[in-house]
């Protein structure tokens, strides 16, 4: 499903000019611009990646706090959910609060304690604080934030494309009849390997064990790297299984769960 930005803004509510700016941002990437006219669209893992902006935009985060939480290689979604989900019931009931002062007042009461914020506003910003600890000041993270800071969204397409083209020698490898620990297959993980290291952030052996899981996890990402070739995120994780003690990979797995097209930026799922 591929969807203009027209659509896309409708869908969501969100207006077009505020999708061009988290564009110009990297808080939201279009899933593909065409190259002749310039036309944006979207997909399933663009709304994807705008549900959990729009989170934290009901929690009243800044943009630039967003974006530093969902570019982590170590965001945890779902612990983010939850503890989003903690926030959101502390805002349910200052409004049922409200509500019960509302109808007091139609019977003459007067009730001020119900307008009391501090209790949901201590909770959300002390959780701002503690997710971009958690999620925004990792080394990898830091990294990624320096060697991207200048990126163009020229830079962005070149350098996605890119990575997409390493994804997709995986799937002619598998197709030629290679297993996992063959030579091509280990050459292709150190290409892989490299090509991360030098476009997005020093891509250890415990992260790229981490990514191997993640290629299969995550569905987004399964997703994307699989339109090159059925089998190729399991191909990819076979080849890193091999190449890295598995110990590993439990271990580092969570370190790269976002490595998000806009999330990370690595858009293979052309979020982000």
């Amino acid at each position: 499903m591929k969807m203009q930005i027209k659509e896309f803004a409708k869908l969501t509510g969100v207006s077009v000019r505020t999708l061009h700016y988290y564009d110009e941002i990297g808080l939201l990437k279009p899933a593909l611009v065409d190259a002749q006219n310039g036309y944006r669209f979207y997909d399933e893992n663009s709304l994807l990646r705008m549900q959990e902006i729009l989170f934290y935009r009901e929690l009243d985060f800044p943009l630039k706090s967003i974006l530093e939480i969902l570019s982590s290689p170590d965001y945890d979604k779902q612990k983010a959910l939850a503890e989003q989900r903690k926030l959101l019931e502390l805002k349910k009931e200052r409004l049922e609060r409200i509500i019960d002062a509302l109808d007091g007042a139609t019977k003459g009461m007067v009730t001020m304690t119900a307008f009391d914020n501090s209790d949901y506003e201590t909770a959300r910003k002390q959780y701002e604080v503690e997710a971009k600890q958690r999620w925004g000041e990792t080394d990898a993270y830091k990294e990624h934030a320096e060697k991207t800071a200048n990126y163009t969204a020229d830079k962005w397409q070149e350098v996605n494309d890119g990575l997409m083209s390493v994804l997709a020698k995986f799937a002619e490898c598998k197709n030629n009849g290679n297993t996992a620990d063959s030579n091509e297959a280990r050459l292709l993980v150190k290409e892989l390997q490299d090509y991360i290291t030098e476009n997005y952030y020093t891509c250890t052996k415990d992260i790229l064990a981490g990514l191997g899981q993640m290629y299969i996890a995550d569905e987004r990402f399964k997703a994307n790297i699989n339109k090159n070739g059925d089998g190729t995120a399991e191909f990819v994780l076979q080849i890193a299984n091999g190449v890295i003690n598995a110990n590993a990979i439990g271990n580092s797995a969570r370190v790269c769960t976002h490595l998000c097209i806009g999330a990370q930026k690595i858009r293979l799922t052309a979020v982000e």
